[in-house]
């Protein structure tokens, strides 16, 4: 991406004269960013292989333990499974902005004529392409194992579209614990913060099989409203009648809560990086 910017002529570089659009960097930086991911073969082999196994767990070690009124544990499971895998895939951005903070590519991109912006918007771009990968590998797997969409076609390309939204919402989640981190390994710590919302949601258990206490945090946080949007939208009104609500409900929620994360983390994110 550098020696993409750093090949500018000259004359173009010298003060007073145009930057490099906004556009153009933005593509450098997520193309740098998702030529790292597929130049490390091991990011993609063992990524692919412990979606792929993790889902294989829960299909059958915790498939018979768990009981879902009205539909199939598997068509209740890939859905929620599709939609945590893709914030599990983000993790990976928290440490992918340290490394560049810490690597100094952050610094070399600041004294090119780019937007300094471009960093945070590129990263965001590439990390939500990855996750885009992951989501389908996780959904080629749950047709393997016996998952059955029952919804319209339009609704199941909706509930991929939104799977998409959401990890492009929580990327910025993931973007500012990489800027606050300030190494790569910390900034891995910090990213398994995802788990509670993930596992205390209705992701791979129904929400009222939980106790009392812990269902009134289960139902009203973000990744619940997601999972049971895409969850609603791929098995349609008849097996997804358990949740009490009409797909439309859940989108509806789920939208509001991608777009105010995006709201409000993407100002901070852009602040700490302002600071870096």
């Amino acid at each position: 991406m550098t020696a993409a910017i750093a090949t500018v002529p000259a004359s173009r570089r010298a003060p007073g004269s145009p930057r490099v659009s906004f556009l153009v960097s933005t593509l450098q930086v997520a193309r740098r960013a998702l030529l790292r991911y597929f130049r490390t073969p091991q990011l993609v082999v063992v990524g692919s292989v412990q979606g792929a196994l993790f889902l294989l767990i829960f299909r059958y070690v915790f498939g018979g333990a768990v009981s879902v009124h009205g539909t199939s544990y598997v068509n209740f499971l890939v859905p929620g499974f599709a939609m945590t895998g893709v914030l599990f895939t983000g993790q990976g951005a928290a440490t992918g902005v340290a490394e560049d903070l810490s690597e100094g590519f952050v610094d070399r991109l600041r004294s090119l004529p780019a937007p300094r912006a471009c960093f945070l918007s590129g990263r965001a771009v590439a990390d939500t392409i990855w996750n885009s990968y992951g989501l389908f590998l996780a959904v080629a797997v749950g047709f393997a194992v016996g998952f059955r969409p029952k919804g319209s076609v339009p609704a199941d390309i909706a509930a991929l579209g939104l799977c998409v939204l959401y990890g492009f919402a929580f990327e910025w989640l993931f973007i500012a614990l990489g800027l606050v981190a300030g190494n790569a390994q910390a900034a891995q710590g910090m990213a398994l913060l995802i788990f509670p919302l993930t596992f205390v949601s209705s992701a791979y258990v129904p929400v009222a099989s939980m106790p009392g206490w812990l269902q009134a945090f289960a139902m009203h946080q973000p990744v619940t409203y997601m999972v049971d949007a895409v969850r609603a939208l791929a098995l349609g009104a008849g097996e997804a009648s358990y949740t009490g609500h009409s797909a439309s409900y859940f989108v509806g929620w789920s939208v509001v809560w991608a777009l105010g994360t995006v709201a409000v983390l993407g100002p901070i994110s852009a602040a700490r990086y302002n600071r870096a």
